[in-house]
């Protein structure tokens, strides 16, 4: 037989006439003032604080005694969230287009150590995706193999780079001669040196992440850092080449994103469900528009039309040399066709203005798929950006996922039908190391001042003192 339920009843804080509610802060500070009123009383409950005894524990009681009635912050409306995400997105594209002119124009040199920064820190978030953190601690050489053939990679590169547009200086260097005439073979030898090390480490059990992550980082350096590497190229080829793909990418997915809350109704792609067919095709046109108008001006500068030459100049001292034929204007003569016993048209263009439609195009109908790769990539591994570098835009690889592709397209176009291969002086210096002996280079040397001498470039001493230096023929 169960025993009757007492009736328990229990003490409620606050029961002077507030029937069980808790006072407010401001009807506990006003008693709390009154004269005569008890102070809070201490945490063992045997005697009360005294304000005027003891000050600092009086405030520090009273703390404790109202912290239970602080309300707490209430959590952000989603509105909140994307105001903040907003403003702070904004603030950061206005940096980072502040810090791309500054660099621009401050000379070549810093936007070369821009686009490293760039290539490192997106081969650090791409790897980072794939990464299993609690079998890289059992595989502590994982992460050093990675950042090892990124050394690798970017050593091989640059070298190229170097070799190919500083010959007049590296080739002469007796430090650097050996570097420059066996980079290839050194870089191969270090490549080879990771590829050994990395299969000593394989472990049993561990076969599968090992090879995944070895896959992954060889296609994140292609991807990444070969591409990279030829944004590098067209730079010391002469800023426009920099300057022009990268502005036509960021105004195309300007203009697509305008045309596509404008008028945009038709899904292009499932990987990106925001982008339409009819923003997709209005960015195209505008984007050649954009083009024509931009080269035209960039074409009037030096600065962006000539090789680096010199990379300590900037736009402010500027740069010197012939410029491409593709820069000058040329007469064309244009029939109509609705006109046909009218005598032609004749105008004036410069070749570059119909290279600028094929680039426009490329930017917006091929470099955007190098953001969708990017998308299925993020939603292959379910996460949203490849990191945090930039704030309110996620990470660098984020930003620059069309721009790789970009710039290997420029470099490639370039190369097969703007660039002209002309002796330079690099080229002559690097034919007389690899392809003549000791003596038939002084004959060189000798022949070269006799020339100079008879076009009154060099004074007849200068010669005589040279002869004098130089070994005689055997």
């Amino acid at each position: 037989m169960s025993r009757p339920r007492r009736s328990v009843q229990f003490q409620h804080r606050g029961s002077n006439g507030h029937h069980g509610r808790r006072p407010s802060i401001s009807e506990t500070s006003e008693g709390l003032s009154e004269p005569g009123s008890p102070g809070p009383k201490p945490m063992n409950g045997n005697s009360e604080v005294s304000k005027e005894e003891h000050p600092h524990l009086y405030l520090a009681q009273l703390t404790i005694y109202l912290s239970p009635l602080q309300k707490e912050p209430k959590p952000q409306t989603e509105y909140e969230k994307k105001k903040e995400t907003f403003i702070t997105r904004t603030i950061w594209t206005f940096v980072m287009i502040g810090g791309f002119f500054a660099a621009m124009f401050a000379g070549h040199i810093y936007i070369l150590a821009i686009v490293t920064a760039v290539q490192i820190v997106s081969f650090k978030e791409v790897i980072a995706i794939a990464n299993v953190p609690s079998r890289a601690k059992n595989l502590p050489f994982t992460r050093s193999l990675n950042w090892y053939f990124l050394g690798t990679t970017m050593y091989f590169l640059y070298g190229e780079s170097v070799i190919y547009y500083f010959k007049h200086i590296v080739l002469v260097d007796r430090i650097l001669l050996p570097f420059a005439t066996h980079h290839r073979f050194i870089s191969f030898m270090l490549y080879v040196m990771g590829f050994v090390f990395f299969v000593g480490s394989l472990q049993k059990g561990h076969y599968r992440f090992q090879f995944t992550q070895f896959a992954w980082t060889h296609m994140a350096l292609y991807l990444i850092n070969v591409q990279s590497h030829f944004i590098m190229n067209n730079t010391l080829e002469g800023m426009i080449w920099f300057f022009l793909p990268a502005s036509l990418v960021i105004t195309n997915d300007i203009f697509a994103y305008i045309c596509g809350i404008t008028f945009g109704r038709t899904q292009l792609i499932k990987l990106s469900p925001k982008k339409t067919v009819e923003g997709f095709v209005g960015a195209w046109i505008l984007t050649i528009l954009f083009g024509f108008a931009m080269t035209n001006v960039l074409m009037r500068y030096k600065y962006f039309i000539c090789p680096a030459n010199d990379l300590g100049s900037n736009f402010f001292s500027g740069l010197y040399c012939e410029p491409n034929p593709v820069f000058l204007p040329q007469q064309y003569t244009f029939q109509p066709p609705l006109l046909l016993h009218s005598p032609p048209q004749t105008f004036y263009i410069a070749p570059m203005q119909f290279h600028i439609l094929v680039f426009a195009t490329f930017a917006s109908l091929i470099a955007p798929f190098g953001g969708f790769f990017a998308s299925g990539l993020k939603r292959t591994f379910k996460v949203k950006d490849f990191g945090e570098s930039i704030p309110g835009h996620g990470g660098i690889t984020d930003r620059m996922d069309c721009q790789f592709i970009m710039g290997f397209f420029a470099f490639m176009y370039y190369q097969s039908f703007i660039a002209e291969y002309r002796a330079s002086v690099g080229s002559v210096i690097e034919t007389a190391i690899q392809g003549l002996s000791p003596e038939e280079q002084i004959e060189v040397v000798r022949g070269l001042m006799k020339y100079l001498v008879g076009q009154g470039q060099v004074a007849e001493g200068v010669s005589e003192c040279l002869a004098g230096v130089l070994p005689r023929r055997r």
